[in-house]
């Protein structure tokens, strides 16, 4: 199991995958969005991302623990990524970045979304403070 096999799975599923991230109990905390596999904007290195609202839990999570597990299915088959977790948007500036509405645009995109009305998604977006995350592979397995 690869970055590559995981992409393929995501997108097999219209990019549903699973999220899970630590609350600060050590429980885990879990959701579904949509996330694709894309470059990293200031790195390049290849990392899993989604966008989160900004009032979330798990972006709160996600800040004060900066680690996520994101597992995607498609049939009998799965494959999870584990990783560190860095975050860009209007309350999470991201040293490098200077376009969020268009980087929200990309992970967007990546995970296999389109949109009619550009403008109105990234005034959705800004309302919505969202933010991109990124998690940076550390560990890829599965079946």
């Amino acid at each position: 199991m690869d970055l590559e096999d995981f992409r393929t799975m995501a997108s097999g599923e219209q990019g549903l995958v699973v999220v899970a991230t630590a609350r600060a109990d050590g429980s885990v905390q879990s959701t579904v969005v949509n996330a694709g596999v894309m470059d990293h904007p200031v790195t390049g290195t290849p990392v899993v991302a989604f966008v989160a609202a900004g009032g979330s839990l798990k972006l709160k999570n996600l800040r004060e623990r900066p680690r996520a597990t994101v597992t995607a299915r498609s049939g009998w088959r799965w494959g999870t990524v584990e990783g560190s977790a860095e975050l860009a948007g209007p309350d999470d500036a991201l040293a490098g970045l200077d376009d969020v509405p268009q980087l929200l645009r990309d992970i967007f995109t990546a995970a296999g979304g389109t949109h009619d009305d550009w403008d109105e998604f990234d005034a959705t977006m800004s309302r919505e403070r969202r933010a991109g995350v990124f998690v940076t592979p550390g560990r890829v397995y599965g079946v």
